[in-house]
């Protein structure tokens, strides 16, 4: 009978301690953050999304989509939040970088141009970056593809060994826009790094801190793998989810970055991934009209489109490999997946190539944003900004208690939790810049400044992006409507004012601009 009653009192121990170790493990599991990752291509245009050609959805967006073909894509954009109205602010690579990494607009970030030798130009670094505060909740942070934050120097070798002094064996440049990301501060916070520079997709330059990755080559050394820059990115990516050789901490969340070079010029059969070429030609032959649709584009300035759309095909295949990879590990439905570009490429709209133009070819970028369970698919209208997306992000993981005040940024968690949310307002306006122009996105319009020299009014002008999609028409002078007008103007140095830019601060096109 003794026996019996210790016999029970043991059990009901057992299942107890069990019991109470499920509910810990429970608990746990309910608190377990999500991981998070960003993807984005470089001069991805918006349109460049098999999506947008899908049922009704081209009435989402100004003007015909392209003809491509981007599967992983469209299935990433119809399982989760696809934003028609992203805008890059200043639709340049490292402008881009900047607001993306630091939440902050150029003048404050220092990236107010593209990296260049000839430039005194790179990213403030202040250790509150995006990585840092990620690294800070607890995550393990890694960063794929290329960098283009950090100010060009002469401090490598012949060979393109770092040597952090511009003193021989130093003194030589890697690259004439991007360069070497040193270990320490200038990572941003994180913590595994693959870097991959210069627009060569066939034969990019190769840097890391993990030598098994590079075939033994040691941080600071260059390593030139001789293959398409994706498809070298997306392996070392997919091998540091897998941890094939202890990469990560596999007990943290993990906040991961690639940033990948096509499908950025040049477009040509050397930078090209000729498999997905074919699709782009009629038995071989390239037909223009069947590529350029919208009805902006010059065809002679886009003859470049087939090598275009095949950088977008390839770029798609490779991340349909990684969003493969997070389905197979189970993890896609505790992931945060971000899709997005730092600029569009205008393609011979309004006689172009490149960037940066205020027009939507380039301003515009795609981004879909998919966290498994927590969000529904829809199209949302939110007027978004690139340094809005770190303050966001950090709240949808739960660490908005330590979103940095240095942020200018909004976070609009709220929003894209429940779009009928009230508790953040939603823009009218936001901001664009580049060189020698400041300007408004307000949705049905956009309304550009420019000046003549950098200081002084040169002319005003505005879109009505409703009436005139391709922006074909520019409203000015005597055209336009000044009470509309002199609205823009009060709400543009508001805001120049408000982030402290440097045309608020020179009072660049004071008389016109009333700071």
């Amino acid at each position: 009978m003794q026996y019996l009653k210790r016999y029970g009192l043991l059990l009901l121990s057992t299942i107890m301690i069990f019991s109470c170790t499920n509910i810990k493990k429970g608990e746990a599991k309910q608190e377990e953050k999500p991981n998070v990752i960003i993807i984005f291509p470089d001069q991805y245009r918006q349109f460049s999304l098999g999506f947008w050609s899908q049922g009704d959805n081209a009435k989402y967006i100004h003007g015909k989509p392209d003809p491509v073909n981007t599967p992983a894509l469209d299935k990433l954009a119809n399982d989760g939040v696809v934003f028609s109205r992203a805008m890059s602010n200043f639709p340049l690579c490292s402008p881009y970088r900047g607001m993306l990494l630091s939440g902050q607009y150029p003048t404050k970030n220092g990236l107010t141009a593209n990296c260049r030798k000839d430039r005194e130009v790179g990213i403030k670094v202040d250790g509150k970056a995006i990585a840092n505060v990620f690294t800070q909740g607890g995550y393990e942070t890694a960063y794929f593809g290329k960098c283009h934050w950090q100010k060009t120097v002469p401090m490598f070798d012949e060979k393109g060994t770092y040597h952090g002094t511009t003193e021989a064996p130093g003194g030589h440049y890697i690259n004439r826009y991007d360069t070497y990301v040193p270990p320490g501060g200038p990572r941003l916070g994180y913590k595994y790094f693959f870097q991959t520079l210069r627009d060569t997709h066939k034969d990019p330059l190769c840097y890391s801190n993990d030598p098994k990755a590079i075939e033994g080559f040691k941080e600071g050394e260059l390593y030139q793998p001789k293959r398409f820059s994706a498809e070298f990115e997306s392996e070392a990516l997919l091998n540091y989810l897998d941890n094939t050789h202890g990469q990560r901490d596999m007990d943290k969340p993990f906040f991961v970055t690639w940033s990948l070079n096509p499908p950025h010029n040049p477009w040509d059969e050397e930078s090209t991934d000729m498999k997905f070429f074919p699709q782009y030609t009629n038995q071989g032959n390239i037909e223009i009209d069947d590529l350029l649709l919208r009805g902006n584009a010059d065809k002679e300035v886009g003859e470049y489109a087939p090598y275009y759309f095949a950088n977008v095909s390839a770029v798609d295949y490779y991340i349909g490999l990684v969003l493969d990879k997070l389905e197979k590990m189970g993890v896609a439905d505790n992931t945060i997946i971000v899709f997005s570009s730092d600029h569009g490429e205008m393609l011979g709209s309004h006689g172009h190539k490149g960037k940066p133009y205020p027009e939507s070819e380039a301003f515009n970028i795609p981004f879909i944003l998919k966290w498994g369970k927590e969000l529904n698919h829809r199209v949302e209208d939110l007027i978004l900004s690139v340094p809005d997306v770190m303050p966001t992000l950090l709240a949808l993981v739960g660490l908005e208690d330590i979103i940095p005040a240095t942020v200018q940024g909004t976070n609009f968690a709220s929003i894209i939790k429940d779009p009928e949310s009230n508790i953040t307002q939603r823009p009218n306006a936001v901001l664009y810049f580049d060189y020698n122009q400041r300007g408004l996105y307000l949705g049905d319009y956009t309304f550009v400044v420019k000046t003549s020299n950098g200081v002084d009014f040169k002319e005003a002008f505005y879109y009505d992006n409703v009436k005139d999609p391709y922006q074909l028409h520019k409203i000015k002078g005597d055209q336009m409507n000044l009470e509309l007008v002199e609205e823009w103007k009060k709400i543009l140095v508001k805001q120049l004012i408000a982030i402290e830019d440097k045309w608020a601060i020179q009072k660049i096109c004071e008389g016109y601009l009333e700071y």
